[in-house]
């Protein structure tokens, strides 16, 4: 088997990847497996003008909205689950003007993102009929070319710069995956233009070979990975840790010393130390 150089790098290093005004969608959803460990770097590396694409953003979004980091947006739904509700931050942000933000469904926003993995400039999505969406974001509907007589909107591609997921196993090479659902990463890592990794840890080739249909994002289009463990904290990360509900209560008092004990807390900055 051929071997290739490790893709490992440091979490700084990582995120210094991603310049200023770059759009990045976040895998994972709402508090589980999202790449939090990159969402806090570029926090601390005072990252600026970055769009967000999520279909089910929560703590991610919170975050680069509350910090200053996020000015565009094109999201789903966005909320920080049943115990908390709306994102209070991205909210704020929403409101005053300071997150422009393009208003999808989840199904627009995952058909976006299958056009551009599929090399198409557009994607049929189902299901918006009687919405606001369409006119909102100047969306097309098309006659089916077959002779049904129907009408179809069909949604632009989205490309992102950057996919940044979060999985429990990864190889030196880059291969990568997760246990679990997948939530949306699978076509987020398709449509991106580069794909960045925070992984749970590096375990050996010969450990994927015994079962590589578990492999959910191959190796060539891995740019560069790092290792954090307890990266998706205080979110999951099924089945290595559960939700740390009183991390996100700690987190939620609006406070400018929360954020920063927030900060401080976390695995990452811990290991600094």
């Amino acid at each position: 088997m051929t071997q290739h150089p490790s893709k490992r790098t440091e979490l700084a290093d990582l995120v210094a990847m991603i310049p200023d005004g770059s759009s990045i969608t976040l895998g994972g959803s709402f508090l589980h497996r999202g790449p939090n460990a990159v969402v806090r770097e570029l926090v601390r590396q005072g990252k600026r003008e970055l769009e967000i694409i999520k279909q089910s953003p929560g703590y991610d979004i919170d975050l680069l909205c509350r910090a200053g980091v996020a000015s565009r947006a094109r999201t789903g739904i966005v909320a920080m689950e049943g115990n908390y509700g709306l994102a209070p931050w991205y909210r704020k942000a929403v409101e005053s003007g300071a997150l422009d933000l393009e208003e999808h469904a989840c199904a627009t926003l995952t058909a976006g993102l299958r056009a551009a993995a599929f090399g198409n400039p557009f994607q049929p999505c189902a299901g918006i009929d009687g919405s606001d969406l369409p006119e909102l974001n100047g969306w097309v509907q098309v006659e089916d070319p077959y002779g049904s007589g129907k009408g179809v909107w069909v949604i632009p591609a989205i490309r992102p710069d950057f996919a940044v997921v979060h999985v429990n196993d990864v190889t030196a090479d880059g291969d990568c995956r997760v246990t679990g659902t997948s939530h949306w990463d699978h076509i987020m890592t398709r449509a991106a233009r580069q794909v960045l990794v925070v992984a749970e840890r590096e375990v050996d080739r010969l450990e994927f070979q015994k079962q590589p249909e578990l492999t959910l994002v191959p190796h060539f289009m891995v740019t560069a990975f790092t290792v954090v463990r307890h990266g998706a904290w205080p979110g999951s990360c099924w089945p290595e840790y559960e939700v740390s509900y009183p991390d996100i209560d700690d987190y939620l008092v609006d406070a400018e010393q929360s954020l920063q004990r927030h900060l401080a807390a976390a695995p990452e900055a811990k290991e600094r130390r």
